[in-house]
């Protein structure tokens, strides 16, 4: 018996409206002495950094709104929101104004919510993966799944692997006819390597890569792009090339236009790319994201319009 079919639809985001050069970001330089990254902005990618004075809530509202928008879906038609963030604000005594701020801010007041943090930023593609389950499972037909970030301290906008932006993304997560099928989705971790400290594994890439194949029963050379993340461009080429993808297959543009927008970035890539029109109809469009330890993978086919 054959699984009923999710589909993706409307992805949109938001970004800090405060666009600046990277070179205008004070202490840049010793900030990447102190990580012992060397100073070398064209071997990264590091182009532009963009800020926001906004809110968590307030970037969520804007993204979540510009999906359903883009989805053609009323709001009091979802039935769950799921809500990523590397930090939620605050503890327990906030959490629920932060989820009513949102949740009134979209107009999504009766439906059921979910959070997902511990993913760090693959946050996203984890709460797709949650979305899925409850539509293949019947227990919801539309999930608006939103993922919302800012660098809180200024000094640590520059990590060892990559350059933040703040900002925010949504999709919508359906049993209808929508712009992308879900052909599949996988994740692999390694405990013994989810610490900072360690590297991102090519090999966890391989292991998803291999679940995602199987299940849509295609080669990787037939994936069209991958919407990797945006950090670091050495080290995103060089990982994704060891998980045996091309290098016609990446998209790198983003890198230096955008930064790393947390688990924003797959998003982020697929909206730009659909919007150029570079995507083919019935052509696989992998997002993925990986950090120490943890690599998700969620394989989309563009539907015929």
């Amino acid at each position: 018996m054959s699984s009923p079919s999710v589909f993706l639809s409307g992805p949109q985001y938001v970004l800090g409206e405060i666009a600046s050069h990277h070179t205008e970001t004070p202490d840049l330089q010793a900030r990447a002495g102190e990580l012992g990254v060397p100073y070398a902005p064209e071997l990264w990618g590091w182009g532009h950094v963009h800020r926001s004075h906004k809110s968590l809530e307030d970037l969520a509202v804007e993204a979540g709104k510009a999906t359903l928008r883009a989805a053609g879906v009323d709001p009091s038609s979802v039935d769950a929101l799921v809500l990523c963030c590397t930090s939620f604000p605050g503890g327990p005594d906030s959490h629920g104004s932060f989820v009513r701020t949102i949740s009134e801010g979209l107009g999504t007041r009766e439906t059921d919510f979910l959070g997902i943090t511990l993913d760090r930023c693959t946050n996203l593609l984890a709460g797709l993966r949650v979305a899925e389950a409850f539509v293949a499972a019947g227990m919801h037909r539309r999930v608006l799944v939103i993922t919302t970030d800012r660098v809180t301290v200024e000094s640590e906008r520059l990590a060892k692997f990559a350059l933040f932006s703040d900002g925010a993304a949504g999709v919508l997560v359906s049993d209808t006819d929508g712009e992308y099928e879900i052909v599949a989705s996988a994740a692999a971790h390694e405990l013994k390597d989810l610490d900072w400290s360690n590297q991102i594994s090519p090999d966890l890439s391989r292991r998803v890569n291999t679940q995602l194949m199987k299940r849509a029963s295609i080669g990787i050379d037939q994936v069209d792009i991958l919407m990797h993340a945006n950090i670091f461009e050495a080290i995103v080429v060089m990982k994704e090339l060891q998980a045996g993808f091309s290098a016609a297959q990446l998209y790198t543009d983003n890198i230096a236009r955008v930064g790393h927008c947390f688990a924003a970035d797959p998003i982020i890539n697929l909206t730009d790319l659909a919007a150029a029109g570079r995507l083919r109809d019935n052509g696989h469009y992998l997002l993925a994201a990986s950090v120490p330890g943890v690599r998700y993978g969620v394989l989309l086919r563009k539907q015929t319009r």
